[in-house]
């Protein structure tokens, strides 16, 4: 759309928005947190959030148009800063926080000036989540937390965190868990390492020994941390899988370059014709993820999340085994070097390499590819649901190992 008269009342104002942040605070000299501070007020961080909360009330869609116009004038692009608090926490913390959790957590969180970790998985309970055994205490006005949380992204780096614990060991154990908002610098929490195949710790081990909560982090009430983790787990989803890249971006930009690399007598029709179906599954995901943005309302995300993300992760590992193939023997090297560090940010992909051993978690992280079958088996397609011999039975009654 060229004419403002061809705008609707609130496209109109969300550009109207748009013009006077990039007048007052010019992205390329201006400081990036005063720049994402700055597009948070204006309500332009999560359009569809609440107004005074980074939000205007409006359709998610215009999102899009607020990031194109304001990464194209040089804007930092708050996602890099803190991936889990913009996709997942920030959204939970939106729906299910009191007023004075959005007030202080939201905005810090929108500019990375506090990042968060998400604290769900443990070594006993991965794809069965619900099935945690870390578990809150009450304590007068604060809950004592002990346990142990595992593969949580940029734990190393976080300020505070998004923790699930079992509050009720008798209830099922759906309804035995509680949500809180955990500081990371507490006593009693403990963040190591865990190296991944890339040599890189983007992943951490997480402890919890008497570590002391108050009372008024709890996100919703007692009992509703398996609502509230649909909140996060289904915004994960869409932040993994549901990215919006421009045409030919990303992955398949990558096996593209080098493709065009190789010597022209290794340029065959079949290798071309694979190169290109590839070019087609990435292209269809990315207009999936534009039509499902534009259904898209805060709280639960519905299975569109789950499509993108299963298709995303297979699409990934596809492209990236097909552009280490095309190396031949080079794939075989490691450019960046196998350095064992604590990265500043998740997922760092600087060569086809590193990609391909990274994209091997894309299938595992934010529910693995068949979990996200299984949900779209039963939510989507209406197929029975899997044999569930305890959803009737008290946590502490469920066999564990």
């Amino acid at each position: 759309m060229t004419a403002t008269a061809t705008l609707t009342s609130d496209e109109q104002k969300v550009s109207s928005l748009i013009d006077e942040l990039l007048a007052e605070f010019p992205p390329r000299s201006t400081d990036g947190t005063t720049f994402l501070g700055a597009q948070f007020d204006k309500g332009l961080a999560w359009v569809h959030f609440e107004v005074g909360h980074g939000g205007l009330g409006l359709n998610p869609k215009l999102q899009r148009t607020i990031n194109e116009r304001l990464f194209a004038a040089g804007a930092p692009n708050p996602v890099a800063r803190n991936p889990i608090g913009h996709g997942m926490c920030g959204p939970t913390v939106a729906v299910w926080g009191s007023p004075e959790q959005k007030k202080r957590y939201l905005r810090p969180l929108f500019t990375g000036e506090e990042v968060w970790c998400q604290l769900f998985s443990e070594p006993g309970s991965g794809s069965d989540f619900a099935g945690l055994s870390a578990k809150g205490v009450k304590d007068g006005d604060e809950w004592i937390m002990n346990g142990q949380k595992v593969w949580t992204t940029l734990a190393h780096l976080s300020r505070f965190g998004l923790l699930i614990v079992r509050t009720d060991a008798e209830a099922v154990k759906h309804a035995g868990l509680t949500a809180f908002v955990v500081d990371m610098q507490a006593p009693g929490v403990e963040v190591r390492p865990l190296y991944q195949i890339t040599g890189e710790a983007e992943f951490n081990e997480v402890y919890f020994t008497d570590v002391r909560v108050p009372n008024h982090e709890m996100l919703g009430n007692i009992g509703d941390g398996w609502r509230v983790s649909l909140t996060t787990l289904m915004n994960e989803r869409v932040s993994i899988g549901g990215a919006i890249p421009a045409k030919g971006s990303g992955p398949i930009r990558d096996a593209l370059k080098v493709w065009k690399d190789l010597p022209a007598d290794r340029r065959d029709p079949a290798t071309r014709d694979e190169l290109m179906s590839l070019w087609v599954r990435a292209e269809l995901l990315r207009l999936t993820n534009i039509r499902a943005s534009q259904n898209r309302k805060m709280g639960d995300p519905g299975p569109e999340g789950s499509i993108a993300k299963l298709a995303m992760a297979e699409l990934n590992k596809d492209i990236y085994s097909f552009a280490v193939s095309l190396l031949g023997a080079d794939g075989m090297l490691f450019p960046s070097g196998y350095q064992k560090i604590r990265p500043e940010q998740a997922m760092g992909l600087e060569n086809p390499q590193k990609a391909f051993l990274r994209s091997r978690a894309n299938s595992i992280e934010g529910g693995t590819s068949e979990v996200m079958r299984n949900i779209l088996g039963e939510r989507v397609l209406g197929l029975p649901g899997d044999v569930r011999v305890d959803r009737d039975v008290a946590w502490s009654k469920v066999p564990r190992n």
